[in-house]
């Protein structure tokens, strides 16, 4: 990588991990505080933790196709300055609304696609997945942290220290908006493989392995963020764990499902048991789910029920983006990932209205009994997912090829191992699905010779 694209790399993940590090802060500890603000109920909880959800997946789809108009800096910037406005609003609220109101706004600012399709813009097509790869990283890392600062700052300060510090976090990440290189121009293929574009939309929600993973990782999210109702209070009123002792135990049980959960993964990918690995770790976060239900009086089958729980959360939550790229349709990556994280901040928002209300209506420790069955509804429904295949995408740009046949069958017949042609005509682009087993490059070479041109196309 040359030094604008470390450059480039190192300011989104810094933007990236400080906006996700102020919204997961207030994750394990605002079911701790939440009888301080007036009208609360315990349903009203759950509306606080997961109405951000409801504005980010509702936003995140036109705000991407926005910075295509207007540029990718002048969207972050506009989302970035709406997020630190709600943190301030929470900071300053005194009532559960208010609150709401807040955390709606954080929400508002959903610049996540925009980020991912500047990154694109930013860095050339042989760093683009390994940069896309370590942004996705830094929210991970950004979680781990989030769940040892949270408790950390909150016994210090309260929920209003975390609400000033994230808005702190949205000011610096302005800044760095402010210090990133602006690309020249918004090339045609990052607008293809980052960014939802409407055309694809209706092609895409009628795949149905991709609506599969879309369920996943909405079922994911939402039963994340019911635990997360239950969890902080859970351990403070009925195991007596002070909120000053959390953050170890959250540090303890994370690291350690982290060193469990990499070499699963690993072996997932290179021995193409990706679903056998992925299926496991749906069941794995069932089993976790019901330990948690069973475990309100004993601190280490608690701890030890946390433990496989972020096991399998963090597996699936590595291995799902996975799935969706093996299995998107060639040249809809954008639209795909655009519906996908869609889902998963509709799970977030859903699951903050579950867990209040079941815990409002029944208690806290039914929450994770509901998880525990959403769960597994969602592994009877991931049994019947294909097997993903080794697959790879070829891109041609029609405006230096254009003599490639725009005919389908055509290309599949001349070129080995081509499963999916798709023609955005409008960008002048064609993107080739193949599988790596059996692609035979060559052939593609000898073909683009045949048009009179020399070099060969992008690939992955």
């Amino acid at each position: 990588m040359n030094k604008l694209e470390i450059r480039s790399l190192l300011g989104l993940i810094a933007l990236y991990a400080t906006r996700m590090l102020g919204l997961f802060m207030v994750l394990p500890v605002l079911s701790l505080y939440v009888s301080e603000y007036s009208g609360s109920t315990t349903f009203l909880l759950g509306v606080a933790l997961g109405v951000y959800g409801l504005t980010q997946g509702l936003l995140q789809i036109p705000l991407g196709m926005l910075s295509d108009r207007v540029g990718r800096k002048a969207v972050i910037l506009g989302g970035m300055a709406v997020f630190l406005v709600g943190s301030l609003v929470a900071a300053l609220a005194d009532s559960i609304v208010g609150l709401i109101v807040g955390r709606a706004l954080q929400g508002a600012g959903a610049v996540a696609s925009t980020i991912m399709a500047l990154l694109s813009d930013l860095t050339t097509e042989e760093n683009r997945t390994k940069s896309m790869a370590a942004v996705g990283g830094s929210i991970g890392i950004a979680f781990a942290l989030a769940m040892v600062l949270g408790p950390l700052f909150a016994s210090v300060g309260g929920l209003q220290l975390i609400f000033w510090l994230t808005a702190a976090l949205a000011g610096v990440g302005m800044l760095i908006v402010l210090g990133l290189p602006t690309p020249e121009t918004t090339s045609r293929l990052t607008a293809s493989e980052a960014l939802t574009m409407p055309a694809l939309i209706k092609t895409t929600l009628k795949n149905g392995e991709l609506l599969r993973l879309d369920l996943g990782v909405c079922v994911l999210h939402m039963v994340q963020m019911a635990s997360w109702v239950s969890i902080p209070f859970i351990l403070r009123e009925r195991l007596g764990f002070g909120l000053e002792h959390h953050w170890w135990l959250y540090l303890l049980t994370m690291g350690l499902g982290f060193v469990v959960m990499l070499p699963l993964i690993i072996v997932g990918e290179r021995r193409r048991r990706l679903k056998h690995v992925f299926v496991a770790a749906i069941l794995l976060l069932a089993v976790a789910e019901v330990l948690l239900f069973r475990s309100h009086a004993s601190v280490l089958l608690f701890a030890f029920a946390m433990f496989l729980f972020f096991t399998a959360f963090n597996l699936l939550e590595a291995a799902l983006p996975s799935l969706v790229s093996k299995m998107t349709p060639s040249g809809s990556r954008g639209t795909a990932m655009g519906i996908y994280s869609s889902s998963q901040f509709l799970g977030a928002f859903l699951g903050g209205i579950a867990g209040g209300y079941i815990a409002h209506r029944f208690g806290y420790q039914y929450v994770f009994l509901f998880s525990g069955l959403a769960i597994l509804v969602w592994a009877g429904v991931a049994l019947s997912m294909a097997n993903p295949r080794h697959w790879g995408t070829v891109v041609i740009d029609l405006v230096n090829y254009p003599h490639v046949p725009a005919d389908g069958a055509a290309v599949r017949k001349l070129l080995k191992g081509v499963e999916e042609v798709t023609y955005i005509l409008d960008r002048k682009l064609i993107y080739l699905k193949v599988d790596k087993d059996r692609f035979d490059k060559r052939q593609l070479d000898a073909l683009l010779r045949g048009t009179g041109m020399a070099s060969g196309p992008t690939s992955r």
